[in-house]
């Protein structure tokens, strides 16, 4: 695959899991997107959703392209909390595809959830076939949901769909709904820590 093929790839993937979240995201809302890069995704919400809110980014170069999207962003480190949102100050709070870059995970959910009545989380599912496969074979699995080399990449958690359900319930956190996609984009319903590549999960307190 030439880099052009793999950037029209990782496009069409980037807008496919826009699209899900989007799904679960009523119009209107208020909306805190955490480890927001570019604010691509807070954008597209505005745009098709109709929401406010802001992105919130560590990396100043992430911050400059927020702000050149036109992108309402905050320069701060979520691994030390949410001290500076109130409870429920938003409807809904999104990680996608970074809480596997964060160390003070059990921190970063139970804040989400405290700052607003639901959170949206989307993860690479460590577990996949194609994962196990290539571990099997005595390598790191690289894919379009891990596209990183052990050497670079910037993940430091590796979980799984089994992990992060068993951590939801051990935080008192109920699962609303669970998507799970392979990698070419199919929706799984049979044993998705297996046959699932990319993990949705909408979240609330337990009542």
């Amino acid at each position: 695959m030439t880099e052009n093929e793999r950037k029209i790839r990782a496009e069409q993937r980037e807008r496919f899991d826009f699209a899900v979240i989007a799904g679960w995201i009523p119009p209107g809302e208020r909306v805190l997107d955490l480890g927001c890069g570019d604010g691509r995704l807070l954008r597209y919400l505005s745009e098709t959703r109709d929401v406010t809110g802001y992105g919130v980014e560590i990396d100043r170069e992430s911050v400059l392209r927020c702000i050149r999207n036109g992108v309402d962003v905050i320069q701060m480190d979520i691994e030390c909390g949410l001290s500076g949102f109130e409870d429920h100050s938003f409807d809904h709070v999104i990680i996608s595809q970074a809480l596997q870059t964060m160390r003070a995970t059990e921190r970063i959910l139970c804040e989400m959830l405290r700052v607003a009545g639901e959170a949206v989380v989307s993860f690479p599912n460590f577990a996949y076939l194609t994962n196990r496969v290539a571990i099997a074979d005595g390598h790191m699995p690289v894919s379009e949901d891990l596209p990183y080399d052990w050497f670079d990449t910037p993940n430091v958690r590796f979980f799984t769909i089994a992990d992060f359900e068993n951590l939801c319930e051990k935080l008192g956190i109920e699962v609303r709904e669970r998507l799970a996609f392979d990698d070419h984009g199919r929706e799984v319903d049979q044993d998705p820590n297996l046959n699932g590549s990319l993990a949705f999960y909408r979240l609330g307190r337990k009542a």
